[in-house]
């Protein structure tokens, strides 16, 4: 900012009122970087030009090239106009709450015939619902559980004849049996003890049936008994009451560290702690506005609780109208200890992320290294390629790939190799090569900046005829083993040249990290095909097994490892008895291939 701006912006800025209200940042283009909100519009504006300032409030005052301002009557309407405003443009300055999903809610449908469902709103009157469960999994794991111990009906739609359900005890069948009210009424009542944390009732009955049946000498029902109690342990010990009164309540603690706020968010629903939720942000305002920002913004999106925890008294009447919640500083006892444990877990976080920071740092220093060793700069986007087949079965090519050093699991890539001659590596690591450069250039995406092979000159070869082939700009490098199959050097793509690597030095570790990671894809990619192959297929094999039969045995018997574990009786259910035992055999069969893979 020169002097000619700023003595416009302080022209500007002496007009401006006392009022409360909210003022918008510009840059030269006339973009909004950054939105704030005031009590008094004149003296908090002309702060940000006769204070000294430091990170990020320095770095968007340099920025400034004007602004607008929006006078609002009470600084609540400026609080809730900031939160819009920011939601509206975004602004580059401004905290920006990231994560938007929804939490997932269990619904419990309210008429006749009642069904359990996950939804991420809890607006349709026709549910009841529980939770929100901000841990991910959770909400899915308590239906699971809840699916197998109460037999409420699975369908979104009633049907004209059971389904596998009923027949697995799991549904009371109301689409051949009037249910009794009664008999619902009995269930939903143990069900929501059972959600609201009470779990001694279903406990205690699931463990007389687990005696009665193993008394019967009916191992396979009373094993299914043990594990339903396993998990019911499982998640009970996740689920922990923390506070007696049962309200649902959010604790707020925050840690400051070199121009940078972690805010967590303990999220507590009928005394339980459900989840929590970590924001790390450079720090832009004082405390308590970044706080406010915060919180608002996470509301906005998210189910308030009916009670709000936090430190700061002068903020407890703004949040408390802004929110419409009670917002309360505790003073002794289990809620000021829940507090001081939300401010060390806020701490906590703040401390990984510097470390992890730490990390970063040094994985870009390797990074660096690895560049100069190829005459290349730092390459940020690796890609790395293997392939795996058994004598040409199921073969697939396979991708992973780092950013900063990084892995990035949801951009791996796996190919069903097409190739006619599926033994010949090279042939496969061409076509796959292929598939990915024509797919990057199609759809106009980055290309790496470095490909990786594992092999030596003929891989390499095959990689820069792709190169070639599309023009592109690309790394190539292979990773160079001795006699015994060990790793012990980079091949320079573009001179063949064998770069030694010292097996003690970061880099290698990197290397061999990035190396196992892809073997480890490939190999694990080609064993869940086959598998899926071999399960797939036994069904066509097997007289007696058409498709719908085999649709109920996929849906009761999700893996193969599931599937030879069925008894004689319980294949059964689904098979006719020449059927059940003509599957046993061609699963002993089948264990025979399976075993070749592993």
């Amino acid at each position: 900012m020169n002097y000619q701006d700023y003595e416009i912006l302080k022209r500007k800025i002496d007009l401006l009122s006392t009022s409360p209200g909210c003022y918008l940042m510009k840059n030269e283009s006339g973009t909004i970087i950054y939105v704030g909100k005031a009590k008094s519009l004149i003296k908090r504006v002309k702060q940000y030009f006769t204070r000294p300032q430091s990170g990020k409030v320095f770095r968007m005052v340099q920025e400034i090239r004007d602004f607008d301002t929006i006078e609002t009557d009470t600084e609540k309407e400026a609080l809730l106009l900031e939160i819009n405003l920011i939601q509206k443009y975004y602004p580059k300055y401004n905290i920006l709450l990231k994560d938007g999903k929804m939490y997932p809610f269990i619904a419990l449908s309210k008429g006749k015939d009642p069904v359990l469902k996950i939804t991420h709103s809890n607006k349709d009157k026709r549910f009841t619902y529980f939770g929100p469960y901000p841990v991910g999994g959770a909400a899915y794991q308590m239906l699971k559980l809840l699916n197998q111990i109460y037999p409420l009906r699975k369908c979104n739609s009633i049907p004209s004849k059971p389904c596998l359900y009923y027949y697995l005890g799991e549904c009371l069948g109301p689409c051949i049996n009037k249910v009794d009210e009664k008999d619902y009424k009995d269930i939903l009542s143990s069900m929501i003890k059972f959600l609201n944390g009470d779990t001694k009732e279903v406990v205690n009955d699931i463990t007389l049936k687990m005696k009665k049946a193993s008394d019967e000498l009916n191992f396979e029902a009373a094993q299914r008994y043990k594990e339903t109690l396993d998990s019911i342990a499982h998640i009970s010990s996740q689920q922990k009451i923390m506070m007696a009164d049962h309200i649902d309540r959010d604790v707020v603690g925050y840690s400051l560290r070199d121009g940078y706020m972690s805010v967590l968010i303990l999220m507590y629903r009928k005394g339980t702690l459900l989840g929590k939720e970590l924001f790390i942000n450079e720090a832009t305002e004082t405390i308590d506005e970044d706080l406010a920002s915060i919180l608002l913004q996470f509301y906005s999106t998210h189910v308030k609780p009916k009670e709000l925890l936090i430190t700061d008294k002068q903020m407890c009447p703004l949040l408390q109208d802004a929110l419409g919640i009670k917002v309360l500083v505790p003073s002794r006892g289990v809620k000021k200890d829940i507090l001081f444990m939300a401010f060390e877990n806020a701490k906590k976080g703040l401390d990984e992320h510097f470390q992890t920071a730490r990390l970063e740092d040094n994985t870009l220093l390797l990074l660096e290294e690895l560049g100069n060793l190829l005459n290349i700069s730092a390459p940020l986007d690796i890609e790395l390629y293997d392939n795996s087949h058994l004598q040409g079965e199921e073969a697939i090519g396979a991708m992973v790939k780092y950013i900063n050093g990084v892995k990035s699991p949801s951009m791996y890539r796996r190919y069903n190799i097409r190739s006619e001659n599926k033994k010949d590596d090279l042939q496969m690591m061409y076509e796959v090569l292929d598939r990915r450069i024509s797919r990057l250039l199609n759809d106009h995406l980055k290309m790496p900046d470095l490909i990786i092979v594992d092999g030596g000159e003929n891989q390499i070869n095959v990689a820069n005829q792709i190169k070639e082939k599309y023009q592109v700009n690309i790394k190539i490098a292979g990773l160079f083993k001795n006699d015994k199959h060990e790793t012990e050097g980079l091949i320079d793509g573009d001179t063949l040249e064998i770069k030694p690597l010292d097996s003690k030095a970061p880099l290698f570790f990197l290397l061999m990290r990035m190396q196992d990671e892809v073997h480890r894809y490939a190999i694990t990619t080609h064993r869940n095909k086959r598998q899926k192959a071999l399960f797939t297929d036994i069904f066509e094999e097997v007289p007696g097994i058409g498709k719908k039969r085999a649709s109920l045995l996929l849906s009761a018997y999700p893996s193969f490892d599931s599937l030879q574990k069925a008894t004689k009786e319980e294949l059964r259910q689904f098979l006719p008895e020449e059927a059940a035992d003509n599957l046993i055999k061609a699963i002993k069969e089948k264990q025979k291939n399976i075993s070749s893979i592993h």
